[in-house]
């Protein structure tokens, strides 16, 4: 038996001499997710068994060698719901939840009370669940391709309780997007670190699918061959919303332009950085 005040600050060291600048918060989060107790820490003086003392000391272990926090935890939370994850899915993380206002701010300006939505490259599924749930009205698909993805976002719309509908299939196929008309919104964050940024990651992200993150030498390759695939998916004055990584948004802007795309828009996520790029379809020139 340990006491919890005691054991924590020795998981901490560990966690520290490990390299791990998010220490403290990582060791809060085990104890919370192990102990069930939200706030651990009241109770500096109450004993853990040993059993469950020995449980947290192997995670702490896991997290020590580079795995990543929510992996190890097995779940995360996002927007207001909480989401599955393990190897072979991309971990939700707050930049994304920028995408989430985006549209969300898309549908009160133009009054769509009952959008029909498409979420590519959906992984774990948390944005196309989160605007299911955030929308009651909506009509939500997801597409994911890879078999470990798509398990964890079948798994995930079950938790949320959630009506998304899920497919398995390859979001750069002209095959699958010819099954998808009519859209008011497609959403997207798609993989997009260049060759370098691939080089230099984490030790935690390396944990992470590839197949998630690389989007070829320049980062941009899944955005020049969604937008051309799946531009016919979408109604006339129908938006697309991608993710983007640092400083891609002038480059995505002209692959939406060169795709008849107007109305092009950007946003910063809560560090600054822009982070999403919006744009609407345009009318087809039947003048050619």
């Amino acid at each position: 038996m340990v006491r919890r005040a005691r054991f924590f600050i020795q998981c901490k060291e560990m966690l520290e001499l490990s390299g791990c600048d998010t220490a403290g918060f990582d060791t809060l989060c085990v104890f919370q997710d192990i102990l069930n107790d939200k706030y651990p820490l009241t109770k500096p003086d109450e004993e853990i068994p040993g059993d469950i003392a020995e449980k947290i000391t192997d995670i702490i272990k896991k997290r020590c060698e580079g795995y990543p926090l929510q992996y190890v935890l097995g779940e995360w939370d996002f927007w207001k719901y909480t989401f599955r994850v393990g190897e072979g899915v991309l971990i939700p993380r707050p930049d994304t939840e920028t995408l989430i206002e985006n549209i969300l701010d898309i549908c009160r300006k133009n009054k769509l009370q009952s959008p029909k939505i498409l979420d590519l490259c959906s992984g774990s599924g948390c944005i196309a669940i989160t605007l299911d749930k955030e929308i009651p009205q909506s009509e939500v698909w997801a597409v994911e391709k890879y078999d470990s993805a798509f398990e964890y976002l079948e798994e995930n719309i079950r938790l949320n309780n959630s009506e998304v509908r899920a497919v398995k299939a390859d979001v750069l196929s002209p095959e699958t997007a010819r099954k998808f008309k009519d859209f008011d919104i497609i959403a997207s964050n798609p993989p997009y670190l260049t060759a370098e940024e691939m080089q230099d990651l984490q030790k935690e992200v390396r944990a992470e699918p590839e197949t998630a993150l690389y989007g070829g030498d320049d980062g941009l390759d899944f955005y020049r061959e969604i937008t051309p695939v799946w531009r016919n998916s979408l109604k006339t004055g129908g938006y697309i919303s991608y993710e983007i990584g640092m400083n891609q948004h002038n480059s995505v802007a002209e692959i939406l332009k060169s795709n008849n795309f107007i109305n092009i828009n950007f946003t910063e996520d809560t560090g600054g950085i822009i982070r999403i790029v919006t744009a609407e379809k345009q009318e087809e020139n039947k003048n050619g």
